[in-house]
Parts: structure tokens; C-alpha cells; sequence
């Protein structure tokens, strides 16, 4: 008994500091966010050490890669596996809305009323500008911010890239940054044992402020989210693991997702679930190098939730505006374009403001939108990052399947021992 409560200590901690925080935002509401600078606490420590583990975390695991075969073949089989998830968040999301309908026109004064508080971005840019700052930037100090993910990561694959090809005197380096990263994730331990006390008070205080702001249309909208939310969590992921490993795949994803998934629905961040991600995706057995390059860019490229919520967004306008979302080709825009922005939103609270952006300017809505669907991005988001998260995890068990034919775990029924077997 004491064993298996040593365990499960860090789940049970963090779910009992979430149902505090959770009970104590539905009782004192707004009064929560008194406890908003305890939360914001492990946050900015999540944030602080974001920076340097996405870098060495990516340039490590590819620069110790001897087989370029290897490499090439797990970021291959990584955008396979993202653009297959993706698609079928799209049409799983598509499915939802014309089932239930969240939305309609006649809700449209009962919306503009809501959007008092809420301001015009301004005019969008252009999106081949947006597409250019997306994956690059004009100054290296500017990878130095997590508002700049993802050319941070195209640095960390350079970086990674080059030390791999540098040979014998790319070797004191190498070593530099496997030392570098065994560091950061130390310091990432350090951090975790703050999590309970630091994720309950940003749970408390984010269970407080979204109670007063869901009504109306946006309330079915919500509902419908949720269900869809409770099928690809609960079934769409389990078909996953299954295609990873089985029925021994399905039960590694659910005895390990628990605090990957508080901490996705504690802190509404892809990124502050990279550290958790990556430590429970190698406690399933998938191997280090498949871990290190799947799961924070994932954090940034692969965002089912995102997916599901852009494709609610962009109907949502669509009926807003007048245009039938049956057509077979309004249907495959709207597909794609979910498809297309859940691929691009940042992996922060509040980065979906670039995918608001995109739905305007792809779709050709005008720019006073954008605050329309801000409040479908808010209302959302927990489920979303819920989403997001948990299925980075599951991709990285189905590339481990088509890289490595299956993966490794450790046997918990050899006492005082880890033996290693291969789940095939």
C-alpha cells in the first residue's frame, strides 16, 4: 500500500491542490484572484526555464544522433503523425457543429453585447508577413522570448543538425549540450515540487474569473466543446495508444497522462507542459531522442484542441455572416482551415490571437471580427490546452511505433530491480 501511494504522491498532490483551487474559484469567484500571484509564481518558474530546455531538450537529441536515417525518419513520421491527428480534429470538430448547431444568427445581438469589454486588434497584416515572422526572426536575441516558439525551435534544429554533422569536432559541444539539458531538467524537478501549491491557486483563480463570462450562444458553443472534448480524450486518445502498442499501449497512456493532463487543465499551457510531457512520455518506455524532438514541437505545431476550436470559430463567423457551411467546398475550407490554424497557435495563454488574426484574413471577414471569436478562444481554452497536450503524448507513442516498431517500459512487477521489456 505505502509503495503505491509513493507512486501515485505527485498525481494525488496536484489533483488535491486542483480540486481546492477548483472548489474555491466556484464559491468565492472573483474574490479568487487574491491567490493569482502564488499561481503566477509557477508559472513565470515554468516560463523561466522554458527558453533553455526547448533549446537543449531539441539540440541535444538531435545532435548525439549518429544515423541521419534515424533522424530523418522521426521528423518525418512526427509530421505524419501531426497531420493525421489534425485532420482528424478537423473532421471530428466539423461533425460537432453541424450535429448540434451552438451556433446562430438570431444569437448575434446577444454576442455584440459581450464584446464591450473586449478591443479591436486593429488592422491584420498581411499573411504572408505573419507566415515569415511565424517560423523566423530578424535579431538572435529575440529567440530568447516565448513569444518566438517556434523559431526557437528552428534554431534548436539547426543547432542540432550541425553538431550531428560536425563529426569528431562537433564532440566537446555535443557533450556540452546533453549536459546542459540533464541541468535544466533538474532544475525542472526543483520546480514540480512547488506545482500543487503554485497550480491550485492558478486553477482557483482561473475557475473564478470564467464563471461570469459564459452565456448565451457561447454557452452551447462551450457545452458542445466539452463533449467533443470528453470523445477524443477519452476515446480518439485510447484509439491512438492503441495504434502505438495494443492493449499495453492503452494502459501505459492512462496510467501515465494524470498530471500531464492537470497540468495542461491547470495552467491553459502548452508550454508549461513540455517538462511534464517529456517526463511521462519516457516513463511510457518511447525513446529519449523521440521524446526530445516530439514533444516541444509539438507544444507548438500539434494542437488538436486548437484544431476542433478554429473549426468552431471559423463556422461561427460563417453563420454570423450569411454563408451556408454545408457546401462541400465551404465544408473543405472549413476543414482546412481549422487544420491549417491549429498548426500556427502559440503556445502560451492567449497565443490564439494569431489564429483569430488568420481566420479573418483567410476567409476574407472583416478585421471587427476578430473579438467576436476572442471569446470562444477564452472560454475554451482549458479544454483545448487539455487536448493539445495529452495528444502530443500520444503522438509520440505512435512515432515510437513507426520508428522504433514499439517501445520500451520499465516492468513494475520486478521488485527492487527496472527491467526492461519490449512491448512489440
Amino acid at each position: 500500500m505505502m509503495s503505491r501511494l509513493r507512486q501515485y504522491r505527485d498525481s494525488l498532490l496536484i489533483l488535491t491542490g486542483l480540486l481546492v483551487g477548483g472548489a474555491s474559484g466556484l464559491i468565492f469567484g472573483e474574490k479568487t484572484q487574491v491567490l493569482a500571484p502564488f499561481g503566477n509564481i509557477f508559472l513565470n518558474l515554468m516560463y523561466m526555464i522554458l527558453i533553455p530546455l526547448v533549446f537543449f531538450s531539441i539540440a541535444s537529441a538531435i545532435g548525439k544522433m549518429t544515423s541521419r536515417s534515424r533522424l530523418g525518419k522521426i521528423l518525418i513520421s512526427t509530421l505524419v503523425v501531426f497531420g493525421f491527428t489534425a485532420l482528424v480534429s478537423a473532421i471530428i470538430g466539423y461533425i460537432g457543429v453541424l450535429v448540434v448547431r451552438p451556433v446562430q444568427a438570431g444569437h448575434t445581438d446577444k454576442i455584440m453585447a459581450l464584446m464591450g469589454s473586449v478591443k479591436d486588434t486593429g488592422e491584420a497584416l498581411p499573411l504572408s508577413d505573419r507566415l515569415v515572422g511565424l517560423f523566423t526572426v530578424d535579431d538572435f536575441s529575440k529567440l530568447l522570448s516565448k513569444a518566438n516558439m517556434l523559431p526557437l525551435i528552428v534554431f534548436s534544429l539547426f543547432i542540432g543538425l550541425a553538431t550531428s554533422a560536425s563529426g569528431e569536432a562537433g564532440e566537446p559541444f555535443r557533450k556540452f549540450l546533453e549536459s546542459g539539458n540533464a541541468v535544466v531538467m533538474q532544475v525542472v524537478k526543483y520546480i514540480m515540487y512547488y506545482a500543487p501549491i503554485g497550480l491550485g491557486c492558478y486553477f482557483a483563480v482561473i475557475t473564478g474569473q470564467l464563471g461570469s463570462q459564459i452565456l448565451g450562444g457561447y454557452l452551447q458553443t462551450f457545452l458542445l466543446y466539452l463533449g467533443i472534448t470528453v470523445i477524443y480524450f477519452f476515446g480518439v486518445m485510447s484509439v491512438y495508444a492503441f495504434l502505438a502498442d495494443g492493449r499495453a499501449g492503452v494502459k501505459l497512456f492512462w496510467q501515465n497522462i494524470t498530471i500531464p493532463a492537470a497540468t495542461a487543465i491547470a495552467t491553459c499551457s502548452s508550454a508549461a507542459c513540455i517538462p511534464t510531457n517529456l517526463k511521462y512520455a519516457k516513463q511510457i518506455g518511447v525513446s529519449d531522442d523521440i521524446v526530445d524532438t516530439v514533444i516541444p514541437l509539438g507544444a507548438n505545431v500539434h494542437k488538436d484542441g486548437s484544431v476542433v476550436g478554429g473549426i468552431m470559430k471559423i463556422t461561427f463567423l460563417f453563420i454570423l455572416f450569411g454563408r451556408d457551411i454545408t457546401t462541400p467546398q465551404n465544408a473543405l475550407m472549413i476543414i482546412f482551415g481549422g487544420f491549417f490554424v491549429g498548426a500556427v497557435m502559440g503556445a502560451i495563454p492567449g497565443g490564439g490571437l494569431v489564429a483569430e488574426t488568420l481566420i479573418v484574413s483567410i476567409f476574407g471577414f472583416p478585421t471587427a471580427a476578430i473579438p467576436l471569436i476572442i471569446i470562444i478562444s477564452t472560454i475554451i481554452d482549458i479544454p483545448a490546452t487539455l487536448l493539445n497536450s495529452a495528444g502530443n503524448v500520444a503522438s509520440a507513442m505512435m512515432v515510437s511505433r513507426i520508428v522504433d516498431h514499439g517501445f520500451q517500459r520499465k516492468d513494475k512487477s520486478v521488485k527492487n530491480t527496472e527491467k526492461v521489456v519490449e512491448v512489440n
